[in-house]
């Protein structure tokens, strides 16, 4: 039995492709994933599997949600393992972080190659790409400089649409139920 994180793209969002939460975990349940806990209402979904890999179960959570509710639900699956190791790393320890300030993790569905240099920051200081570690990308955006962020068009422009962002007090909040769980 592994434990794994899934991250759902595009649900619940100024709201449109409502997902209620007690549905998401039923529909989890008839899949035969255990113990399932979601956390938030922004798709984040802890559970234990036997069954295949983290490729083979994104596809099936996908195409049973998308059959499920009516519409595409992208997936992106990390072992607990992958996420307990992003955390021991704090990636954003040397941030000083203020009330404007966001830190995000971003989760490639590929691990995508691109030319960009890192650390890269853009133009007026707004948005940082620090790092990418595997299929994840570390970023920071400052709201001081600007109220219209156009990081995640920048983050999809050199690593492709197939990717989905969280807060990292959401990742934080995801490993206080991972342990709780184990």
């Amino acid at each position: 039995m592994s434990k794994y994180v899934a991250l759902l793209r595009g649900i619940n969002v100024s709201g449109h492709h409502k997902v209620p939460m007690a549905e998401l975990r039923k529909e989890m349940e008839n899949l035969n994933f255990e113990k399932v806990i979601t956390i938030l209402n922004s798709g984040n979904i802890i559970f234990d599997s036997t069954k295949g890999d983290a490729k083979s179960l994104e596809k099936m959570i996908s195409d049973h949600l998308a059959k499920t509710f009516g519409f595409p639900i992208p997936t992106i699956i990390r072992k607990s393992e992958m996420m307990y190791d992003l955390l021991d790393r704090d990636p954003f320890k040397d941030i000083l972080v203020t009330k404007d300030i966001r830190l995000y993790v971003s989760f490639l569905k590929e691990d995508v190659e691109t030319d960009l240099q890192l650390p890269w920051t853009s133009d007026n200081n707004a948005f940082k790409i620090i790092d990418k570690i595997d299929k994840t990308i570390v970023s920071v955006l400052d709201l001081s400089i600007t109220k219209t962020p156009k990081g995640m068009e920048v983050l999809e422009r050199y690593f492709g649409k197939h990717i989905t962002t969280r807060n990292w007090n959401t990742i934080k909040r995801i490993e206080k139920k991972l342990e709780a769980n184990s």
